[in-house]
């Protein structure tokens, strides 16, 4: 803990900056302001959460400095579903609701954490201690099959081929995703570089394609189910396959969302749709406000082997949450048959 008190010099100016002057080089402006934010500085005994709160003289400011906390990941005993595992690799089918890494807000209950406990220090340090043996991710809520490497070799051989997306190699990526709506094609291409939102810096957006942070995305997709379809030729919601060129941030869902067609249950990118639900009839509204992640499923991964070259397929079936959303939309089909033919 610190103590400070300020004077006349302090008068009109922000709580961060004048800490970051009296307390450098010990504490960083950011780390001062993450301080502030967590609620770790008090003014005459107050809390204070406003980085630009103005000072003025003679104000006893407290600040609480946590002991730092480890940066190495500790093994966790969490339960994988292991779809295959050799000395070189191993292919889990990752459940939605499990960060891959640790980070701000997931220092555990991570995939790393629970990869360090049942691999050991087999692991490849490529990475880095909080990233081992990581080569590609999955959005937390985002479930389906990912490969992880255990050694160094296999980590350079398996990232090679991730940043070359299938283009001059055999990797293969295939997702499943339950859209509102349908495309006006069975088959399409989007083709629009990705960027940070202005408006949300933890988000993506569609951007120039000149803008300095702009990055080439392409999503192949196909139709494969369209549930409560008219004569018109729309459709209530659809079953897509998409298929990845490449591999940013979030990318089938900012596409998605740009062509029209939100993921369901994706309230980040598709949130003007969440009360679409309310003109479904029951069961399906209640199952499809019950679905409180993107419906998104990694269904098919594919490469090659880093020391046989073989090429390797791996495939999971959708989970039980998606499964139940998509008989959901099905058994809806039916019903809207029924009502047509006036059958009962």
């Amino acid at each position: 803990m610190k103590e400070l008190i300020t004077d006349i010099d302090s008068i009109g100016k922000r709580l961060d900056a004048w800490l970051s002057v009296h307390l450098a080089p010990e504490l960083s402006r950011n780390r001062i302001q993450s301080l502030i934010s967590e609620g770790q500085v008090s003014l005459d005994g107050k809390i204070v959460r406003e980085t630009k709160h103005k000072l003025r003289d003679g104000v006893s400011i407290t600040i609480e400095i946590p002991e730092p906390e480890d940066a190495t990941p500790k093994g966790e005993d969490i339960p994988l579903d292991i779809l295959y595992e050799d000395a070189d690799l191993i292919v889990i089918n990752k459940p939605a609701g499990l960060v891959v890494h640790p980070g701000n807000g997931n220092w555990t209950g991570t995939l790393v954490n629970a990869l360090i406990y049942h691999c050991g220090d087999t692991l490849s340090g490529i990475g880095g201690v909080r990233r081992p043996g990581i080569v590609h991710r999955l959005d937390k809520e985002t479930s389906g099959v990912m490969v992880v490497a255990k050694n160094d070799h296999a980590h350079r051989h398996l990232s090679a081929q991730f940043a070359d997306h299938g283009r001059t190699n055999d990797l293969e990526r295939a997702y499943l995703a339950v859209v509102w709506g349908t495309p006006d094609r069975k088959v399409g291409t989007i083709d629009a570089p990705l960027g940070r939102s202005h408006r949300d810096r933890t988000k993506q957006a569609i951007v120039h394609e000149e803008r300095e942070d702009a990055r080439h995305a392409v999503t192949h997709f196909e139709v494969q189910e369209r549930f409560g379809a008219k004569e018109d030729a729309t459709a209530l919601a659809s079953l897509v396959e998409c298929r990845l060129e490449t591999g940013r941030t979030h990318q089938i869902r900012v596409h998605m969302a740009h062509i029209g067609h939100p993921l369901v249950g994706d309230l980040e990118y598709g949130g003007a749709y969440k009360t679409k639900a309310n003109k479904l009839d029951e069961p399906l509204q209640s199952i499809v406000k019950g679905f409180t992640r993107q419906a998104l499923h990694a269904k098919l991964l594919a490469f090659e082997h880093p020391s046989t070259g073989e090429i390797v397929r791996f495939e999971a079936p959708a989970p039980d949450d998606m499964a139940k959303l998509l008989d959901a939309f099905r058994q809806n089909n039916i019903r809207d048959v029924h009502k047509l033919r006036n059958l009962p």
